[in-house]
């Protein structure tokens, strides 16, 4: 499909399921200011590729101005993976810069926490190469599936109450922020997005969920997505109750919590 009816199918057929709710978002978390000058992060999936198309249309269509770069860094792409970032960049209309890591080859023997680690990795390097272009913030395609994954995540495997934000400031990069502005946006609406437009877009890129390098990934948070999945069954609104308990948390009915480094128990004003 070409690009011109990707960007329309965006603004028609998916208006209220996503480019309101990315609307709604941008608006919402004041995530663009004027004068932004915006790194958009492709990744290769779909959630980045569909980031890069709605920035693009809210760069035509909103009354503040702002710059955007699209950028991909690739940790160590197998050749055939690369060439089709590379396609679907050209098919859609996106002027990409491809840069170069070593975190795959860095990551490759790590058998425990080697997501994490390379997550991490990733976004550092993002970081400093948006910022070589001027830019000073970088925007992700995390959604609402990911924001409610990572909450229960946090709870079940780390023992706290934690979500991932729709933006934040970077504690190692001075003056630099991330975004989240597909944060409203639902996993299954992408989805419906994706082949409504037969887009092929990748799964997972990384080089050790494909088996390259030794040892056994397992995926917590696939669990985590087969258990709302499950539990939707019966409470069909059960992934957007955990959405809204996000902005909706009673410091009078919690035992604790931590500001910045310290610790407040509901003692100190009981």
């Amino acid at each position: 499909m070409k690009d011109d009816e990707i960007m329309h199918s965006i603004t028609k057929k998916f208006k209220k399921t996503i480019y309101k709710r990315f609307i709604h978002a941008v608006d919402r978390y004041k995530l663009i200011q004027e004068g932004d000058k915006i790194a958009i992060c492709i990744s290769g999936g779909k959630d980045s590729f569909l980031l890069a198309k709605c920035m693009q249309l809210l760069k035509i269509h909103w009354n503040k101005h702002f710059e955007i770069k699209f950028i991909c860094m690739d940790p160590g792409y197998l050749p055939e993976n690369k060439k089709l970032i590379v396609e679907n960049a050209k098919n859609m209309g996106i002027d990409l810069q491809i840069f170069e890591s070593p975190i795959f080859e860095v990551v490759k023997d790590v058998e425990k926490s080697a997501c994490y680690l390379c997550a991490r990795m990733r976004r550092g390097y993002l970081y400093e190469f948006a910022k070589s272009l001027g830019c000073n913030k970088i925007a992700l395609g995390h959604h609402f599936d990911d924001a409610i994954e990572t909450t229960l995540l946090s709870m079940f495997y780390g023992g706290q109450f934690k979500t991932m934000m729709p933006k934040l400031k970077s504690t190692n990069h001075k003056g630099m922020e991330l975004i989240r502005p597909l944060y409203m946006v639902r996993e299954e609406d992408i989805i419906h997005w994706v082949n409504y437009n037969n887009l092929k877009f990748l799964n997972c890129a990384c080089k050790l969920t494909q088996g390259v390098s030794v040892g056994k990934l397992s995926s917590k948070r696939k669990e985590i997505k087969a258990l709302i999945s499950t539990l939707k069954q019966t409470i069909p609104a059960v992934d957007n109750n955990i959405f809204k308990s996000l902005d909706a948390v009673c410091l009078d009915t919690i035992i604790g919590y931590i500001k910045g480094q310290e610790y407040h128990s509901f003692l100190d004003e009981y």
